[in-house]
């Protein structure tokens, strides 16, 4: 009999994915299966496993999701296969998260389990709108209200609610609006209390409406305010203690493409920094697997005088292999490195290696080139790239009759998913690769008029010309931080040229 596996009910947080707590993340990081809800910021998943099962069960006002039921049954049949499963849930599992029937299934399966919380959307939401849900001599209690069934308002507990001195949080509540509101003022409490409804709480989409109780679903219709969202009725709700501090990219949209670790890595900089960030992680690198000419080259590198390296890819598969097939990183220490881009470079110097030859301009040409008039004689060169590198690099080592042996170490496929909406609005779009473009392209993506492209290295920006596209920008260093930089630079430009203007 299979042993049983453990289920991980895990609080998300709500809002940005960074605010749920280390011990989740942790969990995410070696689960075998994760449960996740529709309304979790989706760059959770990045910290799950590649291997690891993904199972979204929806759960969002007005779309198909699973039952409850079928959610709790789906837990006990992973964990009775022996897997480790990661149930993640919004906000906080026990703040009307159902976390409770979940774990009641469990215990009737005799499954171990543990609870993870989260911060509920009940306290970060008002909180990160500038409402306090208490406050010294003015509420000194708060009380979170579901409003997603009839049986939540009922004239007995709304009579009960109307009378409370604290803070009234509903969740779930936004199509009830004009209900809660009457039935409070017709038991007794004031229309002039402060009132407040806040759209996608605690991310860059959020929207706020501030009224009384009186006007406030009056002024949720008008401005069109959609769910999710959460009502703050109480005298706390007129407060305005909104974060003062202002990142440099906030209300700044942005698509990064390219691999999914190469997106991730962009993209949490770019969210640190306040952008609103849309992932296409379309590439997918594929590391040969069994290359025997790529291991006898490794266990022969002595032969070599020099060691190129094109690419961040082809950088830390080399530096895997070489390490998977027990060789001694000393045995580097007779070879001279090129490598095409400071992101490269870099690579090799988190290993202690400092590269011999890295050219101004990151192109195959360019360090071509450069090797033509540093390679002497009777040397020989080792070139480890991937399965479509440019023949520019060769090309120029034939001419100049340079002995050399060129190994594909890897290939990069795109895999994009079937989407209706294929034209991208956001503000700024950024291309890392060649082969990035190209599959961009090739899906059937289109960049409207309106977003700036911010592109690496003159490869990348030949490419974009070869698909009609000449107006970009191409970041001062071909790399992670080069992007970043170029990407200030614009927004810093934008608002100079808009103060200029006023």
């Amino acid at each position: 009999m299979n042993k049983k596996g453990k289920v991980y009910i895990v609080g998300a947080g709500c809002g940005d994915y960074d605010l749920i707590t280390i011990r989740g993340k942790r969990l995410l990081e070696k689960c075998d299966v994760v449960v996740y809800d529709f309304l979790i910021d989706s760059h959770l998943l990045d910290y799950v496993p590649e291997n690891a099962e993904r199972i979204c069960v929806g759960k969002r006002a007005g779309r198909h999701s699973e039952t409850q039921e079928n959610i709790n049954a789906l837990l006990v049949k992973k964990a009775m296969e022996g897997k480790n499963i990661v149930r993640l849930k919004g906000g906080d599992p026990f703040v009307f998260g159902r976390g409770g029937e979940e774990i009641a299934a469990l215990q009737m399966n005799s499954i171990e389990y543990s609870v993870i919380p989260g911060i509920s959307s009940a306290i970060a939401v008002p909180e990160l709108a500038g409402i306090p849900v208490t406050q010294r001599k003015v509420s000194r209690s708060f009380h979170v209200i579901t409003g997603h069934t009839a049986e939540d308002l009922i004239p007995e507990n709304m009579n009960i609610y109307a009378k409370l001195d604290g803070t009234l949080v509903f969740l779930m509540a936004l199509k009830n609006i004009e209900r809660i509101s009457e039935m409070l003022i017709f038991n007794g409490k004031s229309e002039n209390t402060p009132a407040a409804v806040i759209s996608d709480g605690a991310g860059e989409k959020q929207l706020i409406v501030r009224s009384n109780l009186k006007n406030i679903a009056h002024e949720v219709r008008k401005q069109k305010i959609k769910a999710p969202a959460v009502i703050i009725v109480g005298e706390t709700a007129g407060y305005d203690m909104i974060p003062t501090i202002s990142l440099p990219l906030r209300g700044i949209t942005v698509t990064v493409t390219g691999t999914k670790k190469f997106a991730a890595k962009l993209s949490d900089k770019l969210s640190v920094l306040g952008a609103d960030v849309n992932r296409l992680d379309y590439l997918n690198v594929v590391e040969y697997r069994d290359n025997a000419k790529f291991d006898d080259a490794l266990r022969n590198l002595n032969d070599y005088d020099w060691l190129v390296l094109t690419s961040i890819n082809g950088a830390e598969i080399f530096f895997k292999r070489l390490i998977g097939l027990g060789i001694d990183m000393r045995v580097l220490s007779k070879i001279m490195l090129a490598v095409i881009g400071s992101g490269t470079a870099e690579i090799l110097k988190s290993h202690g290696i400092i590269a011999d030859l890295v050219p101004e301009i990151y192109t195959s040409e360019a360090l071509g080139n450069m090797l033509s008039c540093n390679v002497r004689k009777n040397q020989r060169v080792l070139i480890l790239r991937a399965e479509k590198g440019s023949t520019e690099l060769t090309e120029i080592l034939d001419s100049n009759n340079i002995s050399y042996d060129d190994i594909k170490i890897y290939d990069v496929f795109s895999n994009v998913n079937d989407s209706n909406n294929k034209e991208i609005h956001t503000d700024l779009i950024t291309f890392a690769s060649s082969s990035g473009v190209n599959a961009f392209f090739e899906n059937g993506f289109k960049i409207s008029s309106e977003t700036k492209i911010i592109c690496i290295g003159e490869n990348t920006a030949n490419t974009l010309k070869a698909h009609s596209i000449d107006h970009f920008i191409i970041s001062a260093t071909s790399n992670i931080d080069g992007i970043i930089e170029t990407v200030l630079g614009e927004i810093h430009n934008e608002k100079v040229q808009t103060s200029e203007g006023k």
